[in-house]
């Protein structure tokens, strides 16, 4: 797992597949997204590296309930006793309640999409002992307020997150990026929601924007989006959103 500042307070956690966001408030943490399974352990050595306690994070918001982005959420809260927190519509996968649907592949997305599930640990996640419900427009209690905006499309509970206040979204995999250039997110349940979705995050007016996958866009980032809103194909080398 390779650890990279993008901000004074905010460093990304790059797996093998996928990443997850560390966001650092002065008295407490965030992580946004979990990572794979086995990762828990990675995460919290991570966090005692920058100088903190793995107990400073105090909450772990999912975008949604991909492997990628949930499999380490249960190791993780049991090492830190951090609150988790996801969509309603997909706390009952998170949980291990449920299955989760699949997506509807586009044909040029299979190979892609079984290239980067051979890459992920085998075995199920350890579900978090508890989840707390996310609703679009509540407000989480760091960087300045988080505003929750759910984004459908990626999956029906996708959530981004927008802090309004350091001009930063976190969009999950409802957008990604290949070759520093962002793309709508793949492997989805439905494409033309997935679009709207991604435009109403580029009306938010971010400054910088983290994907699920794919580098970080630190200024202009709301051009960036509605860029792809406009000119939405996608190409075929098209990194893992899953």
């Amino acid at each position: 797992m390779d650890v990279i500042e993008l901000l004074p307070r905010l460093h990304l956690l790059r797996f093998p597949v996928g990443q997850a966001y560390l966001w650092s408030d002065d008295a407490e943490l965030t992580l946004i997204d979990a990572g794979t399974i086995g990762y828990g352990r990675a995460i919290a050595d991570a966090v005692t590296a920058l100088g903190r306690a793995p107990q400073d994070v105090r909450r772990v918001v999912l975008t949604h309930f991909h492997e990628d982005h949930v499999g380490a959420a249960g190791e993780f809260a049991a090492l830190s006793g951090a609150e988790v927190l996801a969509h309603h519509l997909d706390a009952p996968f998170v949980r291990g309640e449920l299955p989760g649907p699949p997506p509807r592949f586009e044909e040029w997305e299979r190979p892609i999409h079984a290239d980067a599930v051979r890459q992920l640990p085998e075995g199920p996640p350890l579900p978090p002992s508890s989840v707390t419900d996310l609703t679009d427009g509540d407000v989480l209690a760091f960087g300045g307020g988080a505003r929750v905006v759910h984004v459908p499309g990626h999956t029906d509970g996708s959530v981004a997150l927008f802090l309004p206040a350091e001009g930063v979204l976190f969009t999950g995999d409802t957008v990604a990026s290949v070759d520093g250039t962002p793309i709508p997110g793949v492997f989805n349940l439905d494409g033309r929601q997935l679009l709207a979705s991604v435009r109403r995050l580029a009306d938010l007016g971010p400054e910088v924007a983290c994907f699920g996958h794919g580098d970080p866009v630190l200024s202009d980032a709301a051009a960036a989006l509605h860029s792809i809103v406009e000119t939405p194909a996608q190409p075929t080398g098209t990194p893992a959103s899953r």
